[in-house]
């Protein structure tokens, strides 16, 4: 089992950039494909980015592609998302998970889950 928290989040302005982080704590965190989802107000919850365990692999949603880049350090277990040039689309909650297959943009395939952290974009 892996426990996730978030941080980074905060109040930005359109074109700024923001770092958001993913802190795990719990066994073999580098076993975990993890992700980045967002849910904005009374929207369904999105995929943003995933990555495999071992880093080689990344992925993103079209809305954050050349935008936003995910990485992870599995030594330290965290894992980061780089946003930049944000819009006010980009307003949301964001959300770490993490999960022991090889999983994608559906988040009912994640079992675990952070807090999530504020993001606002200000335009």
């Amino acid at each position: 089992q892996v426990q996730l928290v978030e941080s980074g989040g905060g109040l930005v302005q359109a074109g700024d950039s923001l770092r958001l982080s993913c802190a795990a704590s719990g066994r073999t965190f580098s076993a975990y494909t993890m992700g980045w989802f967002r849910q904005a107000p009374e929207r369904e919850r999105e995929y943003v980015a995933s990555i495999s365990w071992k880093g080689t692999n990344s992925y993103y949603a079209y809305s954050a592609k050349g935008r936003f880049s995910i990485s992870r350090d599995n030594a330290k277990n965290t894992m980061s998302l780089q946003m930049t040039n944000m819009t006010s689309e980009d307003t949301a909650v964001y959300y770490c998970a993490g999960d022991l297959s090889t999983v994608g943009p559906y988040a009912s395939l994640y079992d675990y889950w952070g807090q999530g952290t504020q993001v606002t974009v200000s335009s």
